[in-house]
């Protein structure tokens, strides 16, 4: 049996395990199975990984993207630009050893995800938070070539106020991406505080959250005219790019 799962803590839901078991099932993929390892402390992983030998790679969640990192052996130069993992290949080494490599397959999704939006307009961005999940959005656009500023509620040094985004600041930054929980259910009635009486058909908006479908940001840009997405695209991408890896 060839095994894959997903850690992090806590895992009430998965995107992943529904993901890869619908998958496993209508591919008839034998002998395959996904899990879930609701590790409360990342030094259990160690443990995890050396008691299975059936485990074939793992995707990475909250909180452990980053303080999974001292336990690879090996990151590719995505995860190793962006500081974060979120997929780990596990193969035997020839001195019998695991050997672990960590990839970000976020970066992947949301690039994938990303592109069609994009137009020749679309040369500066604004990334509302500077938490985890931003650490990948922020590496594919400098990727890409997108100038971008990010957006905090509090004062930083990389990051100005949402006070500060304005008519004139939206009239030059017509990417939006928003990758804070802002929105996402139950928290229905949030949002990026901006002033979206500014914005137009010119505008692109990207929600990392993906529950709701349309989180109230992204209907405020629908509703004055400019293109919107979710975070689901990006999701299934970045699954798909982890079983790839997981199969070279």
């Amino acid at each position: 049996m060839r095994k894959f799962g997903l850690i992090g803590y806590p895992l009430s839901h998965s995107f992943s395990k529904k993901f890869f078991t619908e998958k496993f099932i209508a591919e008839e993929i034998k002998n395959a199975a996904y899990e879930l390892y609701p590790i409360e402390h990342i030094d259990l992983f160690s443990a995890l990984v050396s008691d299975d030998p059936e485990l074939c790679g793992m995707n990475v969640t909250i909180p452990y993207k980053v303080k999974v990192l001292p336990f690879l052996d090996e990151m590719d130069e995505a995860s190793t630009q962006i500081g974060a993992v979120n997929c780990i290949s596990i193969e035997w080494a020839e001195n019998g050893k695991r050997y672990l490599k960590g990839y970000n397959t976020d970066a992947y999704g949301f690039e994938e995800s990303l592109k069609p939006m994009l137009g020749e307009a679309h040369r500066r961005a604004l990334v509302f938070g500077d938490g985890g999940a931003a650490k990948a959005i922020k590496y594919v656009l400098g990727k890409l070539g997108i100038d971008f500023l990010v957006v905090t509620r509090k004062p930083s040094e990389t990051s100005i106020l949402y006070s500060e985004v304005d008519e004139a600041m939206l009239s030059e930054y017509s990417v939006l991406i928003n990758t804070t929980p802002l929105g996402m259910s139950p928290s229905y009635d949030t949002q990026p505080e901006i002033p979206y009486q500014f914005l137009t058909e010119q505008h692109v908006a990207y929600d990392l959250v993906y529950n709701p479908e349309e989180t109230l940001f992204l209907k405020e840009v629908r509703l004055h005219g400019g293109k919107t997405k979710n975070g689901l695209e990006m999701l299934y991408l970045q699954a798909i790019r982890s079983w790839e890896i997981w199969n070279k």
